[in-house]
């Protein structure tokens, strides 16, 4: 599997399918990983950088963010660790409700309004692609 360094951390970025935020935890764990935490704008803008040079750079990519056990408490589920840096796009996080009832409670990769790769809570059941680290 084709990995970015920084420090410690590994990053795959699972860009062959996509899948909900609960599969795309399953694929992780399942390959010996666990969905990203991402705890510094170093880490981001690593991240961002690459999704950019694999031509993805618009597309939209799980992490382990939740505010699933508190709304609006957002935490690395993967580590259990609360969110310490932050880097939401612009209004966010909104926990916006959509039709059907569904709210917005897991954390996306985004670069939503060409300003770089920023976050954005949306319902764990999008599919999309997603990052893994190890």
């Amino acid at each position: 599997m084709p990995f970015v360094k920084l420090g410690q951390k590994r990053y795959y970025v699972g860009h062959f399918f996509k899948a909900n935020w609960y599969k795309s935890q399953q694929y992780c764990r399942y390959h010996g990983m666990q969905l990203a935490s991402i705890e510094s704008k170093e880490e981001n803008d690593v991240l961002e950088k690459y999704v950019n040079e694999i031509g993805l750079g618009s597309d939209h990519f799980w992490t382990s963010g939740t505010d699933q056990g508190e709304e609006g408490n957002f935490i690395w589920f993967s580590t259990g660790k609360p969110i310490t840096f932050t880097n939401w796009n612009a209004g966010e996080p909104n926990n916006f409700k959509y039709e059907n009832g569904e709210e917005e409670h897991c954390l996306e990769l985004w670069n939503r309004d060409a300003k770089g790769l920023k976050w954005n809570d949306t319902p764990c059941s999008f599919e999309t692609f997603f990052v893994c680290e190890a």
